[in-house]
């Protein structure tokens, strides 16, 4: 009788332990974005109030209605290349991303995927030169 007292007390507490409203929340689709806040904040610690709203625009039209995220990410090639690799070729070879995203320059990063970026040409050059110079702004601060 002890035993089967012992037994059904131990069921009864893993009963309640294991209805506890602690659910885990599963990471599907969610991108992580730990290593981008933290590059944006090393890479803007030095800048003005001014031009670090003009980079938080960027990022925001980046991850927004740019759609840009779905194929670049700050230090990991996906389907298109990191921006950092982005940034430094583009500051290299003295270049503007502003005129590329209007259609109107080379791909000079990685032209093997320039048919992949040429779709995303319709959203981006209906952005205003405002709106491109943030998003290159941002680029620039990886």
């Amino acid at each position: 009788m002890k035993v089967f007292k012992t037994s059904l007390l131990a069921i009864a507490m893993l009963a309640i332990v294991s209805c506890s409203d602690k659910k885990k929340e599963e990471p599907f689709g969610k991108i992580e974005t730990t290593e981008e806040v933290t590059t944006t904040n090393e890479a803007t610690e030095n800048i003005s109030d001014g031009d670090l709203a003009i980079v938080n625009k960027g990022k925001e039209i980046f991850e927004g209605k740019g759609t840009c995220v779905a194929c670049h990410q700050p230090s990991t090639k996906v389907v298109g290349p990191s921006l950092k690799e982005i940034s430094g070729i583009y500051k290299e070879k003295n270049s503007s991303i502003v005129t590329f995203l209007k259609g109107e320059g080379e791909a000079i990063v990685d032209p093997s995927q320039y048919e992949v970026m040429k779709a995303n040409f319709a959203i981006t050059k209906a952005m205003s030169d405002e709106e491109l110079q943030s998003l290159e702004a941002y680029i620039h601060s990886f």
